[in-house]
């Protein structure tokens, strides 16, 4: 039903026909990847995206590459659990973090990851799907549960995306990671244009 009220507001505003294939093929088939308004999710699940932070050194939060007619690819820089105040979540696990806290971390640093995008893309909803997911955690030499820990970003972005959160993905574990975070992260998604 959202789909044809979709159409409707695309054949009034935007003025195409029934017959321009092309606009309507992209618009709905491409515009209306999901069935609810992404951004309204989070904010159902009482999660307000932050301000993306400053890069700490010489790169960029993001990059788009791989552009296409209608989609494009965007890189997002390893990111870690930033709290709203600004600091970080630190510590090792195998150390002095248990598996629940470092599953936390990583959703925090989902948080963080869609504030990067939703600045890049200005939509969310326009995110087609995850691609490729990196996840690395700050972790002793015996500890062996860094899926478990990067589950929890990945449980996030399936939670508000659906299907079109599953990714591919490695969860490997550092012996160390900038500052002690516990957890950084990096994504590809595919966007549509």
């Amino acid at each position: 039903m959202e789909k044809i009220k979709y159409l409707f507001l695309l054949l009034v505003v935007v003025g195409c026909t029934p017959n321009d294939k092309t606009a309507i093929d992209y618009y709905v088939l491409d515009n209306l990847l999901y069935d609810y308004d992404v951004e309204e999710k989070i904010k159902n699940l009482n999660i307000t995206l932050p301000v993306p932070g400053d890069p700490i050194a010489n790169y960029v939060p993001t990059v788009r590459f791989s552009e296409t007619k209608n989609s494009m690819l965007v890189y997002v820089s390893g990111t870690g659990p930033r709290r709203a105040n600004g600091d970080y979540i630190t510590g090792r696990l195998g150390e002095n973090m248990s598996i629940e806290e470092g599953y936390e971390a990583a959703k925090l640093t989902g948080i963080n990851i869609l504030a990067s995008l939703k600045k890049e893309i200005g939509d969310l909803n326009k995110i087609k799907r995850f691609v490729k997911v990196i996840g690395m955690v700050n972790s002793t030499p015996d500890f062996y549960e860094q899926p478990s820990v990067i589950n929890g970003f990945s449980d996030f972005i399936v939670e508000v995306f659906g299907d079109r959160g599953k990714h591919a993905r490695s969860a490997v574990g550092m012996v160390s990671l900038p500052s002690n975070i516990a957890v950084e992260i990096e994504v590809v998604v595919e966007v549509i244009r």
